[in-house]
């Protein structure tokens, strides 16, 4: 298949995720992670929209969280379908006639047409499409000098810099019962490009083994934004108990998994976060033990941290090329932190990369049986 010429996509500048309980993402995200809250709705939107919301930024990133006002909204169709989850990705784009022209004429489905809002800054423009995931929209915005944020947007607070150093989303991945629909949809509509690949099963290192999670993973991006999906599926044997396919029936949907958020220095920030309450799910001893041998003989050679402090901060090491790597933790899933079924099986992934692009393809079977293992010890496999 030829390039196609580019969607003019410049960065994944947010997600809208819908709760339940408003009040409780405000605590975590303000409270546990240190994000200002930029915005909140004001009642006309509210009673237009039915739903109340708030923004939560911290660098580059932006979480709108959306809860029901009555019924007949986004928030309540979303929740009366999930449990909280990511119902929109917003990415910025260079040109939104050309964005909107190109994802028409490769079969995309605009939910509206461009929707064009002014003030005396100059305007913003946008319109958002379905997608092959779940219950997940994608809009796309261009800035032309616009000051305000949207109509029905009441700034709230000032960004300031936040103290775990917070920068950029890195990546969404996304859980899907067959991802094949998603991968021709990234590539032939958003024109995106594969970059990476992983197959494994947990099982495959004790093959007496009576359960596990089968696993294939595959990245595209779109390398002018460097912008990165990654996407899984459940593989056999034991299909129905992998995480993959458990996550799938949490959300009740295919959906996104997890985001991951840049840091400026990992093994700060995650000593700060567990400080602070944050909750992070472990990982067993023994990936440390065999660690030493995995960077002497994967490429790496060596890395600038204190393993024994990696170690007590349980943070994710992996990479393949000299010197070039990548450390990674993940925050225990939603329902798991707030001891609520209600609040999904979300999560985040703190990543910190020192010169490697990959996705760790040696950390993704420490994530999934550490997943395995909250979920053993919730009742579901």
């Amino acid at each position: 298949m030829a390039k196609l010429e580019s969607l003019g996509i410049k960065r994944l500048e947010g997600i809208h995720y819908y709760v339940h309980d408003l009040e409780r993402s405000r605590q975590f995200y303000t409270g546990k992670l240190d994000f200002a809250e930029t915005w909140r709705s004001d009642p006309d939107l509210e009673k237009t929209g039915r739903q109340k919301s708030a923004c939560f930024s911290a660098g580059n990133i932006n979480v709108v969280c959306s809860s029901p006002v009555g019924e007949g909204g986004r928030a309540a169709r979303f929740l009366s379908k999930h449990p909280d989850g990511v119902g929109t990705l917003i990415f910025e784009v260079e040109d939104v006639e050309k964005t909107f022209r190109l994802l028409e004429e490769r079969g995309g489905t605009p939910i509206e047409d461009i929707q064009t809002f002014k003030d005396d800054g100059g305007t913003l423009r946008q319109f958002s499409i379905t997608t092959p995931f779940g219950d997940c929209t994608f809009r796309f915005r261009e800035h032309r000098g616009y000051k305000g944020l949207f109509p029905g947007a009441i700034p709230y607070q000032g960004g300031g810099k936040n103290k775990f150093g917070f920068q950029e989303i890195d990546h969404v991945t996304s859980n899907f019962q067959t991802m094949k629909p998603m991968l021709l949809w990234l590539e032939h509509v958003l024109g995106f490009e594969q970059l990476w690949k992983v197959d494994f099963h947990t099982s495959d290192v004790d093959p007496a083994r009576t359960t596990g999670s089968g696993l294939k993973s595959i990245v595209m991006w779109d390398p002018a934004s460097n912008v990165k999906f990654a996407n899984n599926e459940p593989s056999r044997p034991f299909f129905k108990s992998s995480q993959i396919n458990i996550f799938n029936e949490e959300l009740r949907g295919d959906g996104v998994q997890h985001v991951a958020l840049t840091v400026e220095d990992i093994v700060s920030a995650v000593r700060a976060l567990r400080g602070n309450g944050v909750s992070f799910m472990p990982t067993p001893g023994t990936y440390y033990e065999m660690l030493p041998d995995r960077i002497a003989h994967s490429g790496i050679k060596k890395i600038d941290e204190d393993l024994s402090i990696l170690k007590d901060l349980e943070i994710l090491v992996d990479g393949d090329h000299f010197h070039a790597y990548m450390l990674q933790i993940f925050l225990k899933e939603s329902s798991g932190l707030y001891g609520d079924l209600k609040a999904g099986p979300f999560f985040y992934e703190i990543i910190q990369r020192k010169g490697d692009r990959g996705f760790g393809a040696g950390n993704f079977r420490a994530l999934f049986e550490s997943i395995e293992r909250d979920q053993r010890d919730r009742g579901l496999i």
